[in-house]
């Protein structure tokens, strides 16, 4: 439940308000969303064609840059302009970077590496890869200790 005071709103000026509450008045269609100002196509094509560029993950406009698009493009694309074409450069920018996430964790998962770097990514993304990560880790922790068994451990016929 949220307490607190908001407004009062003159009709026709721009205010910034918590998405949930843009979101909630354009519901009840009482006002115009405007989006920000990295959702633009020329901006989300720069983005995507620098992420592609880089082996590297590269800075996102926003940590949410994924849920923001989707509940703006759910609730107000009729005040988005070129709605379809933002849709399509945040899905293929976030395509990018999955893959690049998977073949990191594919990556890092053969090198039997210690840590990881996770720079620029976000909580989204990463909760996209971790149980596959999580689970890769635990298997190789399981070949670990059955490959080195302990002192008096006995080895195990399979």
């Amino acid at each position: 439940l949220f307490q607190g005071d908001l407004g009062p709103f003159n009709p026709g000026l721009p205010v910034e308000v918590p998405v949930w509450l843009a979101v909630n008045l354009k519901q009840r269609q009482k006002c115009r969303l405007i989006p920000p100002e990295w959702m633009d196509v020329e901006k989300l094509e720069e983005i995507r064609d620098q992420e592609r560029k880089e082996d590297t993950f590269t800075p996102m406009p926003s940590p949410y840059y994924m849920e923001l698009t989707k509940l703006l493009l759910n609730y107000a694309s009729d005040n988005i302009p070129k709605a379809d074409e933002i849709r399509t450069l945040v899905k293929d920018t976030w395509d990018t970077r999955i893959a690049k996430l998977r073949l990191s964790a594919d990556s890092f998962v053969r090198r039997q590496e210690a840590h990881a770097k996770l720079d620029n990514l976000t909580l989204m993304e990463i909760n996209t890869t971790g149980t596959f990560l999580t689970q890769a880790l635990d298997h190789m922790y399981k070949l670990r200790t059955n490959l080195q068994p302990g002192e008096g451990a006995h080895s195990q016929d399979f």
